[in-house]
């Protein structure tokens, strides 16, 4: 199915005008698709995000700079997400050690053991492999890469 189908309109501006609608449009669409992921483990996109930032990252802890610098979604509050992923035991805070106005965040035991599971039921190339061969999400990456100049 193409976008016009999918949205029902064939109004476009130009083809790039068409390129961004279609890009906002499977945006929306992998959201919709990956959610019911996210909601069995009771996280929001955000907050796996910040899980895998920090998976990443040992065993070295992170800051919230830091967070916000590699996250995925530049609008979130990484602050309010890190205290989230905190009150449910995910994550730790603690005071840097060699400066006291740093706060040190690392991953949990318990965070990397819900990341486990994600990794075990969850792989991304489900979403992509019905419709894309492997060199076809090759080229999109590296188009997307692209357009980002």
């Amino acid at each position: 199915m193409g976008i016009e189908e999918d949205i029902k309109s064939t109004n476009f501006e130009d083809i790039y005008h068409k390129a961004v609608i279609n890009l906002n449009y499977t945006y929306g669409w992998i959201n919709n698709y990956m959610r019911p992921e996210f909601e069995r483990y009771k996280l929001t996109q955000q907050q796996f995000n910040i899980l895998r930032i920090l998976r990443g990252q040992l065993p070295k802890p992170a800051t919230v700079n830091l967070l916000k610098d590699r996250m995925i979604d530049k609008m979130s509050d990484a602050s309010r997400i890190v205290d989230r992923l905190v009150q449910k035991g995910l994550v730790s805070r603690c005071t840097n050690s060699r400066d006291r106005r740093a706060v040190d965040i690392r991953i949990s035991e318990e965070g990397l053991e819900i990341l486990k599971k994600m990794d075990a039921c969850f792989k991304t190339k489900d979403l992509f492999k019905q419709n894309l061969t492997e060199e076809e999400a090759g080229q999109l990456s590296d188009l997307l890469d692209k357009m980002r100049g």
